[in-house]
């Protein structure tokens, strides 16, 4: 899990601005869009959009907002069309990199991912190219402060979840079927457990250790795709030191 937990701590230790927050709005607002297209206005018959939602809420969307995207989605309203897809590329150092992509125009969006991946020392891959080096899953953390880790762990197995890792310093992160996630999330609910996020990942299974400037521009990669509003999603198989992730926090 190595590629996707680094990456998630160190957004979780960034403060957020203004204007990040309409960045998460417009991402989230997308994942609306599309999941209501897909399968429907009814959260409860479709769980991409439940999920959707829930993360809507949890980000402090407006509900009047969430209804507006699900009403574009579904064509009770105009708006953009989102066309969704993947791109997959490398980092420095060999790094496996998948993309998550929404977007009303792949020609803007394929050049400016292509410059951030040339900009920090990677480059762009064919279809395929990466893709067999991670598994879809269901991804649940739990803030460790909350819950000894017997007592997740037995939550847990009473949830169906795939598998408990508590490497982190501070969440837990708990392994699921990816069509199984809503159902894990809502039995470890009912048990007392006080969930700090989930969503649909793809978790790597090898990762690269990165040092020095490999590093530095892997993470600017990192931060340069996700803050770009066509980009829902990122995940690499690279590994960086703690050392190495408070050195690059210190500097922000």
């Amino acid at each position: 899990m190595a590629g996707h937990s680094k990456w998630a701590n160190i957004k979780h230790r960034k403060a957020r601005g203004d204007a990040q927050k309409g960045n998460v709005f417009a991402k989230v607002a997308k994942e609306i869009i599309v999941a209501a297209k897909q399968g429907g206005a009814n959260p409860d018959a479709n769980t991409r959009l439940k999920i959707a939602v829930q993360k809507a809420r949890e980000a402090n969307v407006p509900w009047d907002n969430i209804q507006r995207a699900i009403k574009r989605g579904t064509g009770e309203l105009d708006g953009s069309s989102y066309e969704e897809f993947t791109y997959e590329g490398y980092g420095p150092g060999g790094v496996a990199v998948m993309l998550n992509v929404m977007t009303d125009n792949r020609n803007r969006t394929a050049s400016d991912v292509r410059y951030a991946f040339s900009k920090n020392g990677g480059n762009l891959g064919e279809n395929g190219s990466v893709g067999w080096l991670f598994s879809k899953k269901g991804y649940i953390t739990v803030l460790k402060h909350a819950i000894s880790e017997d007592d997740l762990m037995l939550a847990c197995v009473e949830a169906g979840a795939e598998d408990l890792n508590s490497t982190d310093e501070e969440v837990y992160e708990v392994l699921t079927a990816a069509d199984e996630l809503y159902k894990v999330k809502e039995m470890l609910e009912q048990q007392g457990v006080d969930i700090a996020s989930a969503e649909i990942s793809m978790i790597p299974s090898t990762t690269i250790s990165l040092s020095g400037r490999e590093a530095e521009q892997m993470l600017k990669l990192m931060e340069m795709l996700d803050a770009h509003d066509d980009v829902q999603q990122v995940f690499a198989n690279f590994d960086i030191s703690e050392e190495e992730m408070q050195k690059h926090a210190s500097t922000e």
